[in-house]
């Protein structure tokens, strides 16, 4: 870089809690930790591609290219000394404050100068004994990028800074099993399920259809990270209390309310809740006609984000104040379709496509209800309902139809992500899951795209990062829940599989045991899979899963005819590509490796290869020694766009 010039930065200030103290005291024991400090924090530095700029005193100033990579970082250090700090005396224990700021540098005579270097050192003072505080800029650049839980301190006056900042501080797993996880981030929301008092219950279609609007419009939101339908309809009509609802989505705000419909009136009662105290930061009733929902909605949007402080920029207002339609009667048709997709079975799916089509024969100009077409289009496929040959190309041509009435339209982007997925290619599904991603962070399966691509391309850490996203956005989704388990099962991260499956035992247990069977399996514990298995099967028999691990549990323990019965059930019960998968699968457990590599071969051609047990289950690892994996390897990439 030449001298003065300048970049945007991610500037991290370090400091001893009480070193000037201690050096008064005893110069010899704060020598010693100074260097002891500064062993354990320079690897992490490198590590995490941090500079080292400077010391000053017992402070550190560093800078990295990433935000993210910088509160890795911190927490990293913070981990590491909870560890050290643990095991010895008060009086050599190492606590640090870190602030992290993104801001312009400029770099002259081997240092970086400017409001960055500042403010990072401004804020480093406001954090804890072995916390660390985040910028307001920092926060916007990881709130959906890591597991990390952030608290808002409100603005801060900084001092020689002209406007005050937003800080954040980082609640460490060890303070939430401390204070029962009550510190909760308020601009986390879950919108839950307003209750429907209208006098005919079959309006509850309207209210459950409010739920899942205001859920859009907040997402539209960048700042707010809104909890999936998925997650949040489990509380209909629930006798829990905000405060265990709060705890288990881990949000610090609920908004709720009711709706109630009589003729082309309704009645819409709304309030948002502060978690941590059940006290309500603003409540307010709407009586209007049912064509002023749209304003409604939009004015909700716009008071929750002014009550958490969040300023809206221009293309978020214009996204939530956007009218979907002028034709109520096309709208209510919309809304009753997308309850039902939510129900996702052949007749619900193919009931829904018939009022989306509906909609669009109202208003022609409706591209959410194109986009709910597409929608269904690509959900019965994936279910085994509709032929991919006849139904994917109806979804390409629907949802760009969706994007040619409203470019901005995210999940029209997200749907055209999957469509792209479907038919291989992975460059255009990325690229579209991407910008759905950049128009609503808060779409979980956005993020579900980019973590199959990512392992796809063999970028681990980033496709575990997206499958934590999933999660946190939609916790009591038992699809996320098994796809995060499984990559953190396949990637060696055996001890965090472990946790997540004691907590999600409860809230997806088919999914949970499932994952839990493969790993002990793994393990060599064929007792303990067995068990597992047997759970498995319990709560879902018809589970196509179910017949391939009862072929590979009988092939391992050396039942060579219940293997080979599971393999010709397999093909009697099944019938379809994707069966290609499970015979692989249990003649791979049989030892019969040519066989393995046969039905692989004749999955990837036919476009149906379940790569990421191919390409990771620890399951088949031998299978990736032999010569033959790496041609498979190229035939998969290949086939999924060349990578």
């Amino acid at each position: 870089m030449s001298e003065g010039e300048r970049k945007l930065a991610a500037i991290m200030f370090t400091d001893i809690v009480g070193y000037t103290s201690l050096t008064q005291k005893n110069e010899t024991l704060a020598m010693e930790l100074l260097n002891e400090q500064r062993t354990l924090v320079r690897p992490l530095l490198a590590r995490h591609g941090g500079r080292e700029v400077k010391t000053i005193g017992d402070a550190f100033l560093v800078e990295f290219d990433s935000a993210l990579e910088a509160v890795r970082c911190a927490f990293d250090l913070q981990q590491s000394l909870h560890e050290l700090n643990s095991g010895r005396a008060i009086d050599r224990r190492i606590f640090l404050r870190i602030g992290v700021h993104l801001g312009d540098v400029i770099h002259s005579q081997n240092d970086v100068y400017g409001d960055a270097v500042n403010i990072a050192s401004r804020i480093e003072p406001l954090a804890t004994p072995g916390g660390f505080c985040i910028s307001e800029q920092v926060y916007d650049h990881v709130k959906n990028k890591s597991d990390f839980q952030l608290v808002s301190l409100g603005k801060k006056d900084l001092k020689n800074v002209a406007e005050p900042v937003e800080v954040f501080r980082v609640v460490f797993p060890w303070e939430r099993q401390e204070t029962g996880g009550t510190s909760l981030d308020k601009r986390r929301i879950a919108v839950l399920p307003f209750s429907n008092l209208s006098s005919n219950p079959e309006e509850g279609y309207f209210a459950d259809g409010m739920t899942e609007e205001l859920i859009t419009s907040l997402s539209g939101v960048r700042q707010l990270t809104v909890i999936a339908r998925t997650s949040v309809m489990g509380y209909k009509g629930t006798a829990k209390k905000v405060k265990e609802i709060a705890n288990e989505l881990e949000v610090g705000s609920v908004l709720e309310g009711s709706v109630r419909k009589a003729g082309n009136r309704v009645r819409i009662t709304a309030q948002l809740i502060d978690t941590a105290t059940e006290g309500h930061l603003w409540a307010q009733n709407y009586d209007r006609q049912l064509e002023d929902v749209f304003a409604i909605q939009s004015e909700i949007a716009e008071k929750v984000a002014g009550e958490l402080r969040v300023r809206l920029v221009e293309d978020e207002k214009k996204l939530i104040e956007r009218k979907a339609t002028e034709n109520t009667e096309a709208y209510s048709c919309y809304l009753r379709g997308k309850g039902l997709v939510q129900e996702r079975t052949e007749p619900s799916l193919r009931q829904a496509l018939g009022l989306f089509e509906k909609a669009i024969g109202l208003d022609r100009s409706f591209a959410r209800a194109h986009a709910g077409v597409a929608e269904c289009y690509v959900m019965l496929v994936n279910d085994g309902y509709e032929a991919f040959e006849q139904a994917i190309p109806k979804a390409d041509l629907v949802v760009k139809k969706a994007l040619e009435l409203d470019p901005e339209l995210a999940e029209a982007h997200a749907t055209l992500a999957s469509v792209d997925f479907q038919v291989d290619d992975i460059i255009g599904s990325e690229k579209e899951a991407m910008r759905a991603v950049e128009l609503n962070p808060s779409l979980p399966e956005s993020h579900r795209l980019l973590a199959n691509i990512a392992f796809l391309k063999g970028d681990v850490d980033r496709g575990i990062e997206a499958a934590e996203a999933c999660h946190r956005l939609d916790p009591m989704s038992p699809s996320y829940i098994g796809l995060l388990g499984s990559y953190y099962f396949y990637t060696g991260r055996e001890s965090d599989a472990l946790r997540f499956w004691e907590k999600t035992l409860q809230l997806a247990p088919a999914r949970t045991y499932r994952n839990m069977t493969e790993y002990h399996i793994h393990k060599g514990d064929i007792e303990k899979a067995k068990e597992t298995f047997s759970m498995a099967e319990k709560l879902e028999p018809t589970h196509r899963w179910v017949l391939w691990m009862k072929g590979f549990i009988a092939a391992t323990t050396g039942d060579k005819d219940g293997a080979l019965g599971a393999i010709k059930r397999i093909e009697e019960k099944w019938i379809g590509a994707t069966t290609l998968n499970d015979l692989a699968f249990v003649h791979y457990a049989l030892g019969d490796l040519d066989s393995y590599f046969t039905y692989v071969n004749r999955a990837t051609d036919q476009h149906t290869i379940q790569f990421t047990q191919v390409m990771y289950n620890p399951l088949f690892a031998s299978a990736r020694e032999d010569p033959r994996y790496q041609a498979v390897l190229v035939k998969i990439r290949r086939t999924f766009g060349g990578f």
